[in-house]
């Protein structure tokens, strides 16, 4: 090939830019690689889904800009697949498709009342305190002032952050890059209960020690445990015997079980052995009823029968993201995942050409944000093969020129990065002007603006 080998990688989330990087640090094959997003602005989930005041997680997203400095790399933002732009169209302008989309939509509860006014999936509360430009301003600004008590469901990181983030000062937030509208309507909540529900016991939480502990430490709030919930059965002191951050988590909720409340304004209440079965309300949800549950002895539970109800007039479900499908690429709709093996897309059992993918959108959403590092990499390592063994698809004849003259023309404002360097400054200039080091641009039309300096 008497030019770079040009790969398009769909996704600008963490096993985007690691898969790009990956791509360029390798020295065998000379390649050139555009990072494509739906959005105006990189990053993903890093930007959109790590909690604001978690500064040092979210610090990572300066380790993927220096990606975007690296020669052979290019942005391009406000670009979105199988709208704009078709994966046969791609085709046409690149000799291999990376896909790293990441798992965006939630999982349900499938639980009678789930629906119902109030009841909100935690992906989109997340995307709306993180300043996401889809996220539902006006649903949360009339829900937010309106609610008193809040039940979340799921153990999980994110669950913590919810509930850390509901339960949390407005002072104790105003040094993050969190949107001033959210800054606002977080500061006139009326919330004086909230409620984490997990299932199982705390020796299958899958929380991790750190955010777990942040919950004891809020300036305004009491954490309050039942010692009735701490029940372990054989399987889970074995766990708590042979995991030293399980035994850590369960160290930490006993210790909670222990406390007195002091009379801070609001309370978090973390509930195990509860399980959801149904949200009741009027024109919004007022309560959950909660089932009950027990240890099963292999990491389960069953039902016991026994309900109770919380009083909630805002539920955030937590329990999972799940991954959607894209016009044109095989997808498993039971795993919510595109198939593939060793990273390369499968159709009907064999390998689609010039296809491959990373990230959740290849394994399910699992793991740390560096768990998408050794990920992406094994994912180029099948492409560069597929190069070296001459299993690519014949390359096309478009040349990176052509599909510059193509965003050109068909293409609506979009970003390159240059553009997400002037996004960036502005953002960094709002901040400054609230003594903070960063405001996150929120809207659409004003990340276009500031990405036109």
């Amino acid at each position: 090939m008497d030019r770079p080998l040009r790969v398009a990688v769909i996704g600008s989330g963490p096993s985007g830019m690691y898969a790009a990087d990956a791509l360029v640090n390798q020295t065998a094959i000379p390649v050139s690689v555009d990072v494509i997003d739906r959005l105006p602005v990189p990053f993903g989930l890093v930007r959109y889904g790590v909690a604001p005041d978690h500064l040092s997680i979210r610090s990572v997203r300066d380790t993927l800009d220096k990606t975007l400095d690296k020669p052979g790399v290019r942005f391009i933002g406000n670009l979105e697949v199988g709208r704009d732009i078709s994966m046969a169209s791609l085709h046409d302008y690149f000799d291999a498709i990376v896909l790293t989309y990441g798992a965006s939509r939630d999982r349900r509860l499938d639980i009678p009342g789930e629906d119902l006014d109030g009841s909100i999936a935690a992906t989109d509360f997340v995307a709306w305190y993180c300043g996401h430009p889809d996220a539902d301003r006006a649903t949360f600004e009339r829900l937010l002032p309106t609610a008193t008590s809040a039940v979340v469901v799921g153990v999980g990181n994110v669950a913590i952050d919810v509930t850390r983030v509901l339960a949390k000062t407005v002072g104790e937030l105003d040094h993050t890059d969190m949107p001033q509208h959210v800054l606002e309507t977080l500061r006139a909540s009326n919330l004086t209960d909230i409620h984490l529900l997990g299932r199982r016991g705390p020796a299958q939480a899958t929380f991790t020690t750190k955010e777990l502990k942040e919950l004891g430490e809020l300036l305004e709030a009491d954490v309050v445990v039942d010692p009735a919930d701490l029940a372990f059965d054989e399987a889970s002191e074995q766990a708590i015997a042979t995991d030293k951050a399980i035994a850590r988590n369960v160290e930490v909720i006993r210790e909670w079980s222990r406390r007195e409340q002091t009379g801070k304004p609001r309370r978090v209440h973390v509930h195990f052995l509860a399980r959801p079965v149904e949200l009741r309300g009027d024109d919004r949800v007022r309560e959950v009823v909660v089932e009950r549950t027990a240890l099963d002895g292999s990491g389960g539970v069953t039902g016991t029968g026994v309900l109770t109800t919380i009083p909630a007039d805002l539920v955030v479900r937590s329990v999972g993201y799940r991954g959607t499908a894209l016009d044109e690429v095989p997808f498993d709709e039971r795993r919510g995942v595109i198939p593939n093996a060793d990273g390369r897309v499968q159709r009907d059992g064999a390998s689609v050409p010039g296809e491959y993918v990373a990230g959740w959108i290849k394994r399910g959403p699992t793991g740390i944000i560096g768990t998408n590092k050794k990920d992406a990499a094994a994912t180029v390592a099948s492409l560069l093969d597929d190069v070296q063994n001459g299993t690519l698809p014949k390359p096309g004849n478009a040349s990176a020129e052509q599909f510059d003259q193509w965003l050109a023309e068909h293409a609506n404002d979009v970003v390159t990065t240059q553009g997400w360097r002037s996004i960036d400054e502005a953002e960094r200039a709002l901040g400054q002007s609230a003594g903070r080091p960063r405001t996150t641009i929120h809207d659409t039309d004003a990340l276009l603006a500031a990405s036109r300096g």
